[in-house]
């Protein structure tokens, strides 16, 4: 799968929803699934980076995309539920969404976690999925075969020194893939929920949390992309819950 050669038409006539389209993997996700045929759409909460990203699946004459521009911090369960309403009114079904949003917090040891940053980091890496997920899931099960993938992390495996909040919301994130995966099997769904570590990757959230790293050392969002392909288009459909590396 790290060397996995997508079909062209892959993602032909579904529909994708991208969390942290604007930037980073996100960003890259969301062209390239729009590349293979996605109609994608961008969600984030910088209206000007989402409104760029819409202009280069443009420029490229791919399906054209949907912009919702929606801050998880501050998102409620009603935000979600008319989201769900206007896809469904859009484009009557949801064939995957990418978990991909997620905030860094501080490199601090846990004892002096400021719990105010605390419960941010959780609001948008942990609560936003779970709310989002749970007002699309009946959009999801009108696909014919729906993939949710969920972004992990190394320290949401084994937790490290001052990797706080981040490294907590990050096991929740393994914990919720591992929940929706056995549940939505278990109702006998046309769902299948997986989750992907993309490792040392070449985003400003990595260079925040390794200032002094070389980038370059690093692979880009694009080197990683086989996976991210693979596990939304249907060459993965007898793969559930499983938590994969993406190098």
């Amino acid at each position: 799968m790290y060397h996995y050669q997508a079909p062209e038409k892959l993602l032909n006539n579904k529909v994708i929803l991208v969390t942290g389209a604007g930037d980073g993997i996100g960003k890259t996700a969301a062209i390239t699934y729009a590349k293979y045929g996605a109609t994608v759409i961008l969600l984030g909460r910088t209206t000007k980076k989402l409104e760029a990203v819409y202009d280069l699946i443009e420029k490229s004459h791919y399906p054209q995309a949907a912009i919702v521009p929606m801050n998880l911090d501050g998102a409620a369960e009603h935000d979600y539920v008319e989201l769900a309403k206007t896809i469904q009114n859009e484009f009557g079904h949801l064939d995957g969404i990418l978990h991909n949003a997620s905030l860094l917090g501080e490199r601090t040891p846990l004892a002096e976690y400021d719990p105010n940053l605390f419960d941010q980091v959780m609001r948008v890496n942990v609560t936003s999925q779970l709310l989002l997920t749970q007002a699309l899931l009946p959009l999801l099960k009108k696909a014919n075969n729906a993939s949710v993938v969920f972004t992990s992390s190394g320290v949401g495996r084994t937790a490290r020194a001052n990797w706080g909040a981040y490294a907590v919301s990050k096991f929740a994130t393994e914990a919720m893939m591992q929940l929706f995966s056995a549940e939505l099997q278990e109702a006998n769904t046309n769902i299948r929920v997986n989750a992907i570590n993309p490792g040392g990757t070449r985003t400003k959230m990595r260079a925040s949390a390794f200032p002094d790293e070389a980038p370059g050392t690093l692979p880009t969002p694009a080197d990683i992309m086989p996976l991210y392909l693979y596990l939304m288009g249907e060459d993965s459909a007898s793969e559930n819950g499983q938590s994969i590396n993406a190098q």
